[in-house]
């Protein structure tokens, strides 16, 4: 009787334990916090939806621009928005690509060159000389895009989850997580866009630049200056990571993050270590004033995950215990 209680506690353990996969979760999408300002620009013959954020009792130290990724939009990038404002240590700006979320899109065909025009319209708009640029996916391609054609304007970049040609992607259709983004960003599409009707069009008409772009090349990675990350999660069931490699080696001096346990969605499945890695790379400490018990400390352990897996260390050493006393 003893054995089989005991067997069934390690088969719980173990089930408790694999819900802490979260590269196989797509968590709920963040909201942004209120902006100080937002609004529509009048780039390239359409219209890019923006909101900023700044503080008036503090000089910034420059301008985070956020890109988010391929059929997204900048509520992606919420918890990280969220913290970095708080910081009050810089100006934060997101926008949502040609298209995507509160932006229009026209006829033109897609391409990472233009989408990084509508970007540099989007900074003339504002006045920003130059800014470090977060990218993810299709943002972070966007980024590298503009260190190449653009260097002036890109203070530094944190390219997440960036190829450089389609041989670089792996085949999404059999990723269940990817397929959950996809049916969400339909929904989203249609509460946000001022053309709700018309996501298979968008997705017909971007799927096209999927297929034969981007093509970036080594003379071009080898040609960026600005200082760059090049960030991928583990999981990511996205991208290959030969190319992330190839990234990293050409670019010079580049930095190379592989984060772990997360995949395409890193912002979403572990959104405080996707955020300690954007103040890292910003040369801000992971604690607001390095206070222990801000919310976004590492050293605060209290996190589902780093408590889940506490307790089954502990457990495993008890239910171990009591087999030997038994047996």
């Amino acid at each position: 009787m003893c054995k089989q209680v005991f067997l069934i506690c390690i088969v719980f353990l173990l089930g408790v334990h694999s819900q802490t996969q979260q590269w196989l979760t797509l968590p709920p999408t963040p909201t942004l916090p209120t902006w100080t300002e937002s609004g529509h620009a009048d780039v390239n013959n359409i219209s890019i939806w923006y909101a900023s954020y700044w503080s008036e009792t503090t000089q910034p130290q420059g301008t985070v621009l956020f890109l988010h990724g391929g059929l997204g939009n900048s509520n992606y990038f919420g918890k990280q928005i969220e913290v970095l404002i708080a910081r009050k240590t810089h100006k934060v700006v997101c926008m949502d690509s040609r298209g995507h979320g509160r932006s229009t899109r026209d006829a033109t065909p897609y391409s990472y060159e233009l989408m990084a025009s509508d970007v540099i319209g989007l900074m003339d708009f504002l006045e920003i000389t130059s800014a470090s640029v977060v990218g993810w996916s299709d943002g972070g391609i966007i980024g590298l895009i503009l260190a190449i054609n653009h260097p002036a304007r890109v203070k530094s970049l944190f390219a997440h989850a960036a190829n450089t040609d389609p041989s670089g992607l792996l085949d999404i259709s059999v990723s269940d997580v990817f397929n959950a983004y996809i049916a969400r960003t339909a929904g989203e599409y249609a509460a946000l866009s001022p053309t709700p009707d018309q996501y298979d069009a968008f997705l017909t008409q971007i799927g096209a630049m999927w297929a034969s772009q981007p093509n970036i090349t080594e003379p071009e990675l080898a040609s960026i200056t600005v200082p760059t990350w090049i960030v991928v999660g583990d999981h990511d069931e996205a991208i290959r990571r030969e190319d992330t490699y190839y990234m990293a080696a050409t670019i010079p001096d580049a930095g190379l993050l592989i984060q772990p346990k997360v995949s395409h969605f890193t912002f979403l499945q572990d959104p405080e270590q996707y955020t300690e890695d954007i103040l890292h790379f910003l040369g801000l400490p992971a604690c607001a004033e390095c206070d222990p018990a801000a919310p976004d400390c590492p050293e605060n352990n209290n996190s589902p995950q780093i408590v889940w897996t506490s307790i089954f260390c502990f457990s495993s050493m008890m239910l171990w215990a009591l087999w030997q006393n038994l047996y």
